[in-house]
């Protein structure tokens, strides 16, 4: 079976490695470079704590294939599973968590309870006027810059072609298939696979699938390194927007955080997006809720990524309704990341084998022409 891949990102290069682990000859077609779009803005962050319930199988299934990925690949993408913690810090907060704790354990996922005094003798430093917090001792974080481009070698090593800087000029629907006509050539293939990010709705549009994405950009900033001393990600129940910051430090020493600002709208043309230095103040406040010593230490760099987001934050992944042979997996919202190696494996099983272990009814492309 030949795949013609859409998008470089790391749904886009996980499916091509795990397609081509199957013994598919696939092509990856990316606008860019791999890796820099969406994939490289991420926080890193790999959790399966808040997730909507029926994202939990997939992330299940991911984090198993985080866990690999060093062998895998072949090359250390810095997964480190040191847990994370959610901070509470209101009766509010307090309720969510133990509702969605209650909802999540029979999907199999086992969150601890912490108290203050646990809080403190565990992690002294963080949120010190928090009133509870969750825990997941197996999620951790990974390294955006290094993900995208290891799964992308890895199936390169497995006999994909991988293609960068290539401008998609049209793409038809043949009785064999697809043929997608870029700047660097024409391309054919029996299926077609859009992971095509915040472009992936474009794509879908082509074959009468219109979907509601919205394209946006997050702002997330690093600080200069302090001694490492922060295992866990660090995030907050909360039910105010405005105080939705979340933070790891890297093994370098770097604090990473995001949160707590407004998604920016960006433009597809040409796409790129711009951290807005007016929002940084207001960001580092509520990051400083957790973590009060950041007020103190400095702000080396900011940055944004272009993303979509889904009407309803849940992502497009499946066969399409109007199309065979096109798939999709794209509208990943902002929390793609710990799912990108589980959206590839399930991808691939769905698009060789017909069938998918892991329930996907939920993220397909036809439930918004449904509900109309």
């Amino acid at each position: 079976m030949d795949v013609i891949v859409l998008g470089g990102g790391l749904m886009g290069t996980a499916s091509a490695y795990f397609l081509a682990r199957r013994g598919a000859r696939v092509t990856l077609i990316e606008r860019n470079r791999i890796g820099t779009g969406a994939t490289v803005a991420s926080f890193g962050n790999i959790r399966r704590t808040g997730r909507h319930l029926s994202q939990l199988p997939l992330a299940h299934r991911s984090l198993r294939l985080w866990g690999e990925a060093e062998k895998m690949l072949g090359r250390d993408v810095e997964f480190r599973a040191t847990g994370h913690i959610r901070l509470v810090f209101d009766e509010g907060g307090l309720a969510d968590m133990r509702a969605y704790a209650e909802a999540a354990r029979p999907w199999g996922l086992e969150l601890d309870e912490l108290s203050p005094r646990e809080i403190r003798a565990r992690y002294p430093g963080l949120g010190p006027d928090a009133i509870a917090a969750s825990f997941s001792p197996h999620d951790g974080s990974g390294n955006p810059r290094l993900i995208a481009p290891a799964f992308a070698e890895a199936a390169r090593r497995l006999g994909a072609e991988i293609i960068e800087e290539a401008q998609v000029e049209k793409i038809e629907r043949t009785d064999s298939g697809f043929v997608v006509a870029s700047s660097k050539g024409a391309f054919a293939a029996e299926c077609l696979l859009n992971t095509a990010g915040a472009w992936g709705a474009r794509i879908a549009a082509l074959f009468g699938e219109k979907v509601p994405l919205e394209v946006r950009g997050p702002q997330m900033g690093v600080t200069e390194p302090l001694p490492h001393r922060i295992l866990p990600v660090v995030g907050i129940w909360t039910r105010d927007k405005d105080y939705g910051a979340y933070l790891r430090q890297v093994e370098r020493g770097n604090i990473v955080f995001g949160g707590a600002a407004e998604r920016v709208p960006v433009d597809l043309d040409p796409g790129h997006a711009a951290a807005d230095p007016v929002r940084l103040p207001a960001q580092l406040r509520a990051v400083a809720r957790l973590l009060p010593a950041i007020a103190k230490i400095a702000v080396i760099r900011t940055w944004s990524g272009c993303e979509g987001y889904m009407r309803d934050m849940l992502p497009v992944m499946g066969r399409s309704g109007t199309t065979p042979g096109l798939f999709h997996a794209f509208g990943f919202s902002g929390h793609g990341f710990q799912l990108g190696p589980g959206v590839g494996d399930a991808m691939a099983e769905l698009i060789t084998t017909g069938r998918c272990e892991t329930a996907l009814d939920d993220f397909r492309i036809d439930r918004f022409s449904r509900a109309a």
